[in-house]
């Protein structure tokens, strides 16, 4: 072998050895990373799946097909058994969750007699619990239903005139929620929940607009707490009041040009049910404060549900159609008078209730 073979026969060996460390280094760093990307992938579904684990169970759709007569009976059972004082005090929320199970929610199924049965049972000893067990979405529609109607029935006082011509204060059990139109203020309505609506963008209508006379004073349905008080695009001059219990947002829009709040009205403010909050107009549609760019005069009344927080302004909302609830509140307005030197209506009998607090 000449002198020149060996000295690249050395080259070759010394370029084969450099390959062989740089494919080692090469499989060592990939093994390296597949270990720790393995790792971290472990680790990451690992807190995927405790956060999912953690993640609180909440009701995300509602579906409200409760009847104005199903209301009518029920409430009537449940005020009944408390003033009377029965035995059995029968809850109207519990008799609704259980004829919906029985139903699949379809209360245009409802029979009279399913009731009639259902609380013969309850006074014969046998619990709520008892009759439900079994019924797969007993848990779901009590919670619904108490989430909507839970603070309607229950102990109150309301100033009354007594024989001698004097107020005074009488304690009831009964309807506590008011029609948000005052007594002796006409108004008209049709199921409009779910039609289209064009401006701004294509949507559907959340509520049920309630057509009178603008300055007609509009109500608080329940006790609660202001949230919103002011100019909306689309709602006009509006008020948005949640109740105590967090699970209701009451939404009342299109409030009067120039008049739209009663004089003390803020964001924050504690509202009594029953209580004047404002007065019917058609402002909105526009981006400009003041502007009446809605042809009919109109309350926009909407109820929403919020069983998780994240749900208040997110694209999951649960707004429901109110059109049986009104008519149901039909039977409990608030009687209005305006004292002289007042530009402000407001109720002529005060009320109370446990739990309105300041």
């Amino acid at each position: 072998m000449t002198h020149n073979d060996k000295v690249r026969y050395k080259k070759m060996i010394l370029i084969t050895l450099i390959i062989i460390f740089i494919i080692k280094l090469v499989i060592f760093s990939t093994v390296t990373a597949y270990q720790n990307i393995n790792s971290s992938r472990g680790v990451w579904g690992q807190q995927e799946e405790e956060k999912v684990e953690e993640e609180p169970k909440y009701i995300k759709w509602v579906d409200f097909s409760l009847t104005l007569e199903v209301m009518e009976k029920t409430s009537k059972l449940d005020i009944e058994s408390h003033i009377n004082n029965e035995e059995v005090r029968l809850n109207w929320i519990e008799l609704i969750a259980y004829l919906a199970c029985k139903y699949g929610n379809n209360f245009a199924s409802f029979k009279a007699q399913d009731l009639n049965d259902l609380v013969e049972k309850l006074r014969s000893g046998t619990t709520i619990e008892e009759l439900a067990e079994g019924r797969k979405y007993f848990s779901y529609y009590l919670e619904s239903y108490t989430a909507i109607l839970g603070e309607f029935i229950g102990t109150y006082q309301i100033e009354t005139i007594n024989e001698e011509g004097e107020r005074v204060w009488e304690e009831r059990y009964g309807l506590k929620a008011f029609l948000p139109i005052a007594r002796g203020y006409g108004f008209s309505h049709y199921d409009d929940f779910g039609n289209s609506r064009s401006y701004g963008y294509r949507r559907v209508h959340l509520g049920n607009d309630l057509m009178g006379s603008i300055g007609t004073p509009i109500i608080a349905v329940e006790s609660g707490i202001v949230e919103a008080a002011g100019w909306n695009q689309y709602g006009g001059w509006r008020i948005g009041i949640r109740s105590f219990d967090g699970k209701r947002y009451y939404y009342y829009a299109h409030l009067k040009k120039d008049n739209p709040f009663i004089r003390d009205m803020y964001e924050g403010r504690v509202v009594v049910a029953g209580e004047v909050i404002g007065y019917l107009g058609m402002t909105g549609y526009s981006r400009e404060e003041n502007v009446n760019n809605i042809n009919v005069p109109h309350l926009h009344f909407g109820m929403q549900l919020i069983f998780d927080e994240s749900q208040k302004e997110g694209t999951n909302q649960i707004w429901i159609d109110v059109y049986p609830i009104i008519n149901f509140l039909k039977r409990n307005r608030t009687e209005v008078h305006r004292p002289e030197g007042s530009n402000d209506y407001m109720r002529k009998f005060n009320f109370m209730e446990a739990n309105i607090h300041d």
